[in-house]
């Protein structure tokens, strides 16, 4: 079978463009952290950290204590997209590459006598060659996979790391692959490993070996006849998705651990969120909304349903009340947001439908709430996001908080997630960059870093102006339930 992908993935990525602007941390540990606090988790380290146990989603506090000489960077979202479209346009001086689904890997295809296996190793070394020319490495490193799916050479750059380059021929299969793990496999879980393992799957040889019908009985549809073809070289054309949500998280910083600036930062997600939504082209017809504490498990979850809308006055309104009721319980004694302050926050917009598929009210009682939203829409795409925003927001903004995120699957417009403040601060440095984010993502890893800090006790080692949940105790707080200002 012929080889037809070369699969592209940068080592470390964000830890390495933090070697790379500053040469000083060249070949010392570093680990980026989403923001400064004992209670967050790495998002990145460099290999240097990595021998030292620090890996993404070791919490601060831990990584410190495995690594006492790790030097941390709070992550810079714009830096790191800028650098994304510079080595994008380097890969395309040596092949034509595919869209890139993520900040850190791109795919290329090949086609005619680039399948050839001596052809496409001298694209791949050209590739690496190219970096070095330009500068970029030895900070900034890939290991490439070459294999006849996009599968295949996704796994095959992993196999070798950093720096690697690995090929997989038909002839190589499946054997070569026998001494990964099953969680090394794209596609394959903590869930999806146990459901394997419950069907008596536990090892990739037995994985590569299972039948067509197995491995569906095993993913309880089709997918797991997929993921047999895939094992075997067959390139398959991407089931089409059609997006049922849109939303945004925050882990907040210690600054804003405090329910107006939990409040805040959701009023800035929210209306994100709604302005994206429009230029998308959906309206939305349900609402959640999500409240993690500091230290505990019980979390605020509320889910809305309506009629299907668009506008940001409406959808901030809906939040506002929640918010309130949330307020109440912290009155009555329910919620101990001294003890335990708001450590993240979601919002999310359900159930999407496309704006010309919805009948509209025949009397549009929120015409006003519309042309206010189309008017900020025009406004802050031409001057930036956030130019022009509603009051509630001020504190997320003036804070920086909930900036642009790189997520896993799409690379969203700078006028869209870019705040106009943050683009003024960065415009000596980036000029006009995007941002992408792992949010989930970072989101879950830093929620596992508390419920870890929680088993495990052990003293944070940052500075003594962090207290409890890593929040900042200000000269207005108390001990004293008469004096002190409630945190909600």
């Amino acid at each position: 079978m012929t080889l037809r992908c070369l699969f592209v993935d940068f080592n470390s990525y964000f830890a390495s463009v933090e070697q790379y602007d500053d040469p000083s941390l060249l070949g010392r540990p570093v680990a980026v952290v989403p923001v400064m606090s004992a209670t967050t988790c790495c998002i990145a380290a460099s290999y240097e950290a990595k021998a030292f146990g620090v890996k993404t989603g070791t919490p601060v506090w831990e990584a410190l204590e495995l690594c006492p000489d790790l030097t941390l960077r709070e992550a810079r979202p714009a830096r790191y997209v800028a650098m994304h479209h510079r080595l994008m346009a380097a890969i395309e001086d040596c092949i034509p590459h595919g869209k890139a689904e993520s900040i850190d890997e791109v795919p290329c295809w090949l086609i005619g006598r680039e399948r050839r296996r001596e052809n496409a190793e001298a694209i791949a070394r050209r590739i690496k060659q190219r970096f070095v020319d330009e500068g970029l490495s030895p900070a900034i490193r890939c290991s490439i996979g070459i294999a006849p799916n996009r599968f295949l050479a996704k796994t095959a750059s992993d196999m070798q790391k950093p720096d690697g380059l690995t090929v997989l021929e038909d002839a190589d299969l499946p054997h070569a692959l026998h001494g990964l793990a099953l969680r090394e496999f794209c596609g394959i879980g903590p869930s999806m490993e146990q459901r394997l393992l419950r069907a008596g799957i536990r090892t990739v040889e037995q994985l590569c070996a299972a039948s067509r019908q197995q491995l569906r009985l095993a993913w309880g549809s089709v997918e797991g006849e997929r993921y047999w073809l895939q094992l075997r070289g067959h390139e398959l054309p991407r089931p089409a998705e059609q997006r049922s949500s849109l939303g945004h998280s925050h882990v907040l910083g210690p600054e804003l651990r405090s329910f107006d600036g939990a409040r805040a930062v959701l009023f800035k997600l929210l209306a994100k969120a709604a302005m994206r939504l429009r230029h998308e082209g959906f309206v939305a017809g349900g609402l959640s909304i999500r409240i993690r504490f500091v230290g505990v498990e019980e979390r605020f979850e509320r889910d809305m349903t309506f009629a299907a809308l668009d506008d940001t006055p409406t959808l901030l309104g809906l939040l506002g009340e929640q918010l309130e009721a949330l307020r109440g319980t912290d009155r009555l004694g329910r919620v101990r947001s001294r003890r335990h302050p708001p450590l993240s926050v979601a919002v999310t917009l359900t159930h999407l439908q496309a704006r010309d598929a919805v009948t509209h009210e025949l009397l549009q009682p929120r015409g006003r709430a519309k042309a206010l939203s189309a008017t900020l829409d025009s406004i802050n795409r031409r001057y930036g996001n956030n130019t022009l925003y509603f009051g509630a927001m001020q504190d997320a903004v003036t804070q920086d908080a909930a900036p642009m995120r790189i997520p896993f699957s799409n690379i969203p417009e700078a006028s869209l997630e870019e705040d106009a403040v943050t683009t003024r601060k960065q415009v000596r440095d980036s000029g006009e960059e995007l941002w992408l984010q792992r949010e989930r993502q970072f989101k879950v890893m830093a929620e596992l870093a508390h419920r870890q800090a929680r088993t495990r006790p052990i003293k944070p080692t940052l500075p003594a102006a962090y207290g409890a949940g890593g929040w900042v105790r200000t000269q207005t707080d108390s001990d004293s339930d008469e004096t002190a200002p409630s945190l909600f």
